[in-house]
């Protein structure tokens, strides 16, 4: 957009250029509910029923209207001309729409538009001479179909909140330029083109901090070039503007839409007015300039006490960065010392688990062989009690010196019934008996308990234990 010069020395050149959108509020009006809706005193019965144009009756869309925008004068002093308006009726279609004028959470899209009049008549898009009021009607779908349970259920709320009144639409449009409306004391409306002679104008309009007054005429900001860019979903807020037309600052194109100069007969002005005000713009200038140089003289100052705390600053941080890095490696000597230690540890507590195991399968052997078992015997079965705790291998100990004491019980006792035996049968024939027949008797005694006979018996003996313990106690 372009800045004229006297706009630029009214400190309004930001302003300008990065004002050049224009947000308008409206309810959101079901389409469904439409011709129910109470709303609709609001916007006086201008909605008539009419589906969206676009793809209707689809089960993951829902369907929405509202009034876009309205010709006239809005609260927010800007001016939607009806020329101006009437070219830019078929911009918002096929155009985002938002949650909260968030471009990066799209939650639908503008179908469709259309004009209607002021009794809710809808106007064809071909009609050369449109009224001097009307309204633009935009229709639009939300996508309620979503994958994410999370986004679902929001929109599920949204449409839920949208049923009880509680959302607006709200409109965004780009401009490229803007004259001026004035209405005078009469009510007598007028366009004044914004031109380097109309200029001072643009800091009395309330849309750059001005009143919205100049001169006892009421002066608002007639858009030119507008294109309607999206609209957002938005909630209600304190105090909408932009939303309820104000009938008495209504505003009407005369025969002359626009007015290339301003003269005093314009605003009914003075010849001294335009001049007063160049003396009060060249004090201002004047004034400015030495403002300037004492701004320039403080922000000098300020500058360097504030390049001698940024100073200090970096100083400190310099100081931590070096503490945190001696603090760094000193924990990374710590862990690694740690890591050494762990490992020594791991070592040492892997050695003493093995000669534990060698103490126990030692002391384990002892007690086998103790129970009977031969030394080679004992060696080869110690690996079979290694599943046993100690309670239990003590169980089993006790249990085969009991099995292995009644046998050598009983053998013994036919030992001796068997001596008794023989006794009794030396003794009948001893008178018979020569001293050669007696030497013969005495070497069949020893013949009886020869030693190998007791081997067998114990070998007999420890089979038995070894047979019993594998069927009571290691199948168990």
């Amino acid at each position: 957009m372009k800045v004229y010069n006297q706009e630029i020395l009214d400190g309004l050149y930001d302003i300008v250029k990065s004002q050049a959108s224009v947000a308008y509020c409206a309810p959101a009006v079901l389409v469904n509910d439409i011709d129910q809706d109470s709303s609709l005193d609001v916007v006086r019965g201008l909605i008539q029923k009419i589906k969206a144009s676009s793809n209707p009756n689809q089960v993951d869309l829902y369907y929405l209207k509202s009034i876009l925008v309205s010709t006239g004068w809005n609260k927010n002093d800007d001016v939607f001309d009806p020329l101006q308006t009437w070219a830019a009726r078929s911009t918002p279609e096929d155009k985002q729409f938002n949650f909260m004028h968030n471009e990066n959470d799209i939650i639908g899209h503008i179908t469709g538009s259309y004009v209607i009049d002021r009794e809710g008549n809808k106007i064809s898009a071909s009609e050369t001479d449109p009224p001097s009021e009307f309204d633009i009607i935009t229709e639009a779908v939300l996508y309620n179909s979503w994958s994410s349970p999370e986004n679902r259920e929001r929109m599920q709320n949204i449409i839920s909140e949208i049923q009880q009144g509680k959302w607006f639409v709200s409109m965004e449009c780009l401009f490229a330029g803007f004259d001026y409306a004035v209405i005078d004391q009469s009510g007598a409306s007028r366009v004044v083109a914004r031109n380097e002679e109309s200029a001072f104008l643009t800091k009395h309009l309330r849309a750059y901090g001005g009143t919205g007054e100049y001169e006892g005429y009421k002066i608002g900001r007639s858009l030119k070039d507008i294109s309607f860019s999206g609209k957002g979903l938005v909630s209600r807020p304190a105090n909408p503007r932009s939303v309820i037309l104000d009938s008495s600052k209504a505003f009407s194109v005369n025969q002359q839409h626009s007015i290339s100069n301003v003269s005093k007969g314009d605003f009914n002005m003075p010849d001294t007015n335009l001049e007063g005000q160049l003396a009060d713009l060249q004090n201002t200038v004047a004034s400015s300039q030495e403002d300037a140089t004492t701004v320039k003289a403080e922000t000098e100052s300020v500058n360097t006490e504030f390049a001698d705390q940024v100073s200090a600053l970096e100083s400190t941080i310099a100081e931590k960065e070096l503490a945190l890095k001696t603090y760094e490696e000193k924990l990374a000597n710590l862990e690694a010392t740690l890591a050494s230690k762990e490992k020594e540890l791991s070592e040492i507590s892997a050695t003493m688990h093995e000669m534990k195991k060698k103490e126990k399968s030692r002391m384990r052997k002892e007690k086998l062989v103790m129970a009977g078992f031969e030394d080679a015997e004992a060696e080869e079965s110690i690996n079979l009690y290694d599943a046993l705790s100690d309670e239990a291998f003590e169980a089993v100990i006790a249990a085969m010196k009991k099995k292995l004491g009644e046998m050598k019980y009983k053998m013994d006792k036919e030992e001796k019934k068997e001596m008794a035996s023989e006794t009794t049968v030396a003794t009948e024939v001893k008178e018979e008996i020569t001293e050669e027949l007696f030497q013969e008797v005495n070497s069949t005694e020893a013949t009886l308990v020869d030693a190998s006979e007791v081997n067998d018996a114990l070998e007999a003996t420890r089979a038995s234990v070894a047979e019993w313990l594998t069927e009571n106690v290691l199948r168990k």
